[in-house]
C-alpha cells in the first residue's frame, strides 16, 4: 500500500497539482487546489514544497503559478522532438506559402503531441491544434498521419487506450471507418480533417521522416474550400526539402 506522502501515490498527486496550476489562467491558492484534487490541505502543502523549491511552481501573493523551471523543460522537450532553428525556419516558410498556421507534430512515448507551431500563445486556448498532447488525435490530420504509419497492433493499442470519442458531428467514431480513412491517408500521402476536431477549423497534414512526425497547416473551414490541392502541395514540397531528424 502506498502512503499519501510517499511513493507512487505522492508522485501522482504532485503531478496533479502541477497540471492543475498549469490549467488555470491565474495563480491558484492551496485551498482551491485541495478542493480540486479532493485531498487534505496538509497534503497539498507537503507536495507544493518540493515543487516550489525546485522551481516548477512559484508562490505569489495570489497563489501558486508555474515557476521558472518550466520554460527550460519545454525547450528540452522541443529539442528532443527535433525542433531547432531549421524546423522553425521551415514552419515559418510553410506559414508564408500557405497563408495558414503551420504545425510540427510527433508520436512519442505512446502519445501524439503538437511540438511546435507558428501560432502565438493564446491565453484563451481557442486554437484546437495548440502545442501540447493531442487528446483527440484521431480527429486531426496530423493524428491520422501519425496513426496511419503505425503497425496495426500498435495502432490498436493506441486506440484501445484513447478511443474514438466524438468531438463534432464530423468526427469518425467507427473503428472500421477509421481504418478505411487511414488506408486512404497511406495511399494519398496526405490527410485531411474537415471540422472533425472543431467545426470551425480544417487541417491538412503530410508525414515526415518514417512517419514518426507530421507537418500540417490549419485554417478556418470556411476558407478551405478549393484550397485542398494547393495546401497539400505546399506541405509536400516542404517535407521533401526536409526537416532535421528527430532525436531519439
Amino acid at each position: 500500500m502506498t502512503q499519501e506522502h510517499g511513493g507512487p501515490a505522492s508522485v501522482d498527486r504532485a503531478l496533479d497539482l502541477l497540471e492543475a496550476v498549469a490549467r488555470s489562467s491565474r495563480p491558484v491558492g492551496a485551498k482551491a487546489l485541495a478542493a480540486e484534487l479532493g485531498c487534505a490541505l496538509s497534503t497539498v502543502y507537503h507536495l507544493l514544497a518540493p515543487l516550489t523549491a525546485r522551481g516548477h511552481l512559484a508562490r505569489t501573493p495570489d497563489g501558486f503559478a508555474l515557476g521558472p523551471r518550466v520554460p527550460a523543460l519545454y525547450r528540452s522537450f522541443q529539442r528532443h522532438a527535433g525542433v531547432d532553428a531549421g524546423t522553425r525556419k521551415l514552419l515559418l516558410g510553410v506559414r508564408r506559402a500557405a497563408g495558414a498556421h503551420a504545425y510540427l507534430s510527433a508520436r512519442r512515448g505512446g502519445r501524439i503531441a503538437v511540438v511546435d507551431s507558428t501560432t502565438a500563445v493564446l491565453a484563451d486556448g481557442s486554437d484546437p491544434f495548440e502545442v501540447g498532447v493531442d487528446q483527440g488525435a484521431h480527429a486531426t490530420a496530423h493524428g491520422k498521419v501519425l496513426l496511419a504509419s503505425l503497425g496495426r497492433p500498435a495502432r490498436r493499442r493506441y486506440l484501445d487506450e484513447h478511443g474514438l470519442p466524438r468531438l463534432t458531428e464530423h468526427t469518425i467514431t467507427s473503428p472500421d471507418r477509421f481504418e478505411a480513412e487511414l488506408r486512404r491517408v497511406r495511399a494519398a500521402g496526405v490527410a485531411v480533417s474537415v471540422g472533425e476536431t472543431d467545426p470551425a477549423y480544417t487541417c491538412v497534414a503530410v508525414p515526415l521522416d518514417d512517419g514518426a512526425r507530421a507537418l500540417s497547416v490549419s485554417l478556418p473551414t470556411a476558407e478551405f474550400r478549393g484550397r485542398r490541392g494547393e495546401l497539400a502541395g505546399v506541405l509536400t514540397r516542404a517535407a521533401r526539402r526536409g526537416f532535421p531528424a528527430a532525436s531519439e
